[in-house]
């Protein structure tokens, strides 16, 4: 098996911190995206590459088992318990005038004292009968806001096959989904690692996003504000028609409801919509215009 060094891959030292990893793969990710790297094999096999050392270094126990085993970390487990078992057993010989000629050190070769461990031990199972499973993969999506505002399909390529999902409406910026199967595949006949996308949710509306419900300002004149009137404004499923009270004050706020975001995999459930009034005070006035302001102003005093 051949040795990488996910530290070298991603581009960081070995006491990088979380988030300097978490920036490396990033940046990696987006150059060597597949999609951006149309019928290049060698950039599929740096991407898979990419998400293996992300998958390993990004999570603090795979690390620190990457960190002590190298190229055997996924074996950790077996390895302790089996040296545990090793040193029962020499326990026992030594108690009997037995001897031990098994050995391991943390400074030698793990794969041939895995080899050694799983061919050579009495009783024990063979290497080639150990299932694993495959290596599970990561992958980042992006979406606009108005596209995850309904549900729909969305295709994608992860270490060269395309993929295609759909994707609920509501879905949240940073949610992380699943997808069984997908992943590496696995060895000695074991089951295939999972496939884990997260999204990054990018605002091309004139919306702001809280959970379900949508925040929005409006301007309004400032006749219409105190007069009154119909202000038409657009929603994500289209226009409404509202009516301004008369004398609205800067900064009023409506509540529309049910015109928020979709509720994730609640078909039907929408959150609100909030829309501010942004009262505008004219500008570039006339002479006549200054004169009845002045009217009103002289009125105002008089009350």
């Amino acid at each position: 098996m051949e040795y990488i060094d996910y530290y070298k891959v991603l581009g960081v030292e070995k006491n990088a911190t979380a988030d300097d990893i978490k920036k490396a793969y990033r940046k990696l990710a987006r150059k060597h995206h597949p999609d951006l790297n149309p019928n290049d094999p060698e950039a599929v096999k740096i991407f898979q590459q990419i998400n293996e050392a992300h998958e390993v270094l990004s999570d603090a126990d795979k690390r620190k088992k990457y960190d002590q085993y190298g190229q055997d970390w996924k074996h950790a487990d077996q390895f302790e318990q089996a040296r545990r078992q090793r040193q029962q057993e020499s326990s026992s010989q030594h108690a009997y005038g037995g001897e031990e000629h098994f050995s391991y050190s943390n400074e030698g070769d793990f794969s041939d004292f895995f080899s050694q461990m799983f061919g050579g031990m009495g009783g024990g199972a063979s290497q080639r009968n150990v299932k694993y499973k495959g290596q599970d993969y990561r992958a980042e999506v992006k979406l606009n806001l108005s596209e995850a505002y309904k549900t729909h399909q969305q295709t994608f390529t992860v270490n060269g096959k395309n993929i295609r999902i759909t994707v609920p409406a509501g879905i949240e910026n940073g949610q992380e989904i699943k997808i069984k199967g997908y992943g590496g595949a696995g060895v000695n006949g074991g089951p295939a690692g999972d496939l884990f996308i997260t999204f990054n949710i990018i605002n091309d509306t004139s919306f702001i996003r809280k959970g379900n419900d949508l925040y929005k300002e409006v301007p309004v004149n400032l006749y219409k504000a105190v007069l009154g009137g119909d202000e038409t404004i657009e929603t994500m499923d289209g226009k409404v028609k509202l009516v301004l009270q008369p004398e609205t004050s800067n900064g009023t706020k409506v509540r529309l409801k049910g015109k928020g975001f979709p509720v994730y995999k609640n078909e039907g459930q929408f959150g609100d919509l909030y829309i501010t009034w942004q009262v505008l005070l004219p500008t570039h006035l006339t002479e006549k215009e200054k004169e009845l302001f002045q009217q009103l102003a002289d009125e105002a005093s008089k009350k």
